[in-house]
């Protein structure tokens, strides 16, 4: 928990937030309603961090500020938030000024007419706590949010065991903010996140969710992340079967990368599978579903979970075996394994399944040579990545590519649960030879296979 060496890149504000942020502060301001940037903004800011999602706090209510915005959105009215839209259809969020007078640990009870200096103090950490006027171009920061950020420290706001109560949520943020800034954890708010884990219970599934997803799309190393969920006893309370997890099985986390893309959910998805991949499948499928993911996610996960656990050893010694023998005939490595042994595991993980899986399988035996274990190369994974690929969009690996179909079994005299029997059969003759599928060769081979059950 000792602090990493202060950063003094940030000893002076860099404070610029966009033109169309600028145009909302001073339409604001010109209708007599004192408005500030505040929140995730500012701290990346300061850290010279991107961030589009520009907050704002104002003393207006969400009437007023409905009054002077033709295009707002009712994000949260009850507790003082309305979404302004931007020329470029970018919202911002624009809050009244508000302070805390009663809470559960989930939900707060907020009163309006509150002061920024009100409005700060019930903020959670020192770094998110800040608050920036571009019209005065001040720096409002009471709790020596910038002196935190220098000293890479996530510190609470006042008593920290006090901000915990008030919402049980701000454990989990302040190990995310951690993990992703590579910042440590002050003492005294570490300790009062350990004291507040067994209370973590109170916290919906659907905002426990959210956090993990949190997590994997902004933290660079999740493992970091997740350990300290380990070590804080928030997984113990959340989610029990990863209360041991060792950090062994967390690393190939960090080998698996970001979901920074736009359209490539994959990338979340396969990141989560590797945070359940030690876990039993069941206990994977029913842990998915009370975080409340929806069905056809939970069973994308389960089953990549499944298949690496189910063709996991078997890609190890495959790929191992194509190193050693590719040792002595460099030639071989682009031959080896075979492509039936590739259409197998394509088969298995099915065609949109398969990227995911081999991403999953390098993360782990990357996680694997990083801790002494013998693992595939990169060079030999990357090679047969794109060897597989090529095989599972080409060649016949499902049911359906097959050149006939039930109907075809029927015209023989198959019916009910032997006609899918066979099917299969089938499908097990192609993969092992694609030249076997066409529709006379099949019909052929299905009576043979009649004759000989």
């Amino acid at each position: 928990m000792v602090p990493p060496k202060p950063d003094k890149s940030i000893a002076k504000p860099k404070l610029d937030p966009p033109e169309t942020v600028r145009s909302i502060v001073k339409r604001l301001e010109d209708a007599g309603f004192e408005t500030w940037c505040v929140g995730g903004a500012v701290r990346d800011a300061l850290l010279g961090h991107p961030h589009l999602d520009w907050d704002l706090a104002t003393v207006a209510t969400p009437p007023e500020v409905k009054k002077i915005f033709k295009r707002t959105v009712p994000v949260g009215v009850e507790f003082g938030t309305i979404g302004v839209m931007d020329h470029d259809n970018v919202m911002h969020e624009v809050t009244t000024f508000r302070k805390d007078v009663q809470t559960d640990g989930r939900h707060a009870v907020v009163e309006f007419g509150a002061s920024l200096d009100d409005d700060l103090a019930r903020r959670d950490y020192t770094i998110n706590a800040m608050a920036y006027s571009p019209s005065r171009d001040e720096l409002r920061d009471p709790y020596d949010g910038r002196k935190d950020l220098a000293g890479k420290l996530i510190r609470a706001v006042g008593d920290p065991r006090e901000r915990m109560r008030e919402d049980r949520l701000r454990a989990l943020r302040a190990i995310r903010f951690a993990a992703r800034f590579g910042f440590a954890i002050e003492r005294d708010t570490y300790d009062a996140i350990v004291e507040s884990a067994p209370e973590l219970s109170k916290l919906s599934a659907e905002r426990v969710k959210q956090e993990i997803e949190k997590t994997m799309d902004q933290v660079p190393l999740p493992s970091k992340a997740f350990a300290m969920w380990r070590d804080t006893g928030a997984f113990g309370t959340l989610i029990p079967a990863l209360a041991r997890v060792t950090d062994v099985q967390l690393l190939p986390l960090d080998h698996l990368r970001r979901p920074l893309i736009p359209g490539r959910p994959a990338r979340r998805t396969t990141r989560i599978a590797a945070l359940f991949a030690s876990m039993a499948v069941a206990t994977v499928r029913k842990t998915l579903k009370d975080l409340r993911f929806s069905n056809n996610e939970g069973e994308w996960i389960a089953l990549l979970v499944e298949r690496w656990q189910q063709l996991g050893t078997a890609m190890t010694t495959a790929l191992l075996k194509a190193e050693e023998m590719g040792a002595a005939d460099p030639w071989i490595m682009d031959q080896y394994p075979p492509n039936a042994v590739l259409r197998t595991w394509a088969a298995s993980a099915g065609r949109t399944r398969l990227a995911p899986l081999l991403r999953l399988a390098d993360a782990f035996w990357w996680a694997a040579r990083q801790t002494g274990v013998p693992a595939p190369y990169k060079q030999t994974v990357a090679s047969v990545y794109k060897r597989a690929i090529k095989i599972a969009y080409r060649d016949p690996i499902a049911l359906s590519d097959l050149a006939l179909d039930g109907s075809d079994l029927e015209k023989l005299g198959l019916h009910g649960p032997a006609v899918g029997a066979t099917l299969r059969r089938l499908l097990d003759a192609v993969i092992t030879d694609p030249r076997k599928n066409t529709h006379d060769a099949l019909l052929e081979l299905a009576k043979t296979m009649i004759i000989n059950p």
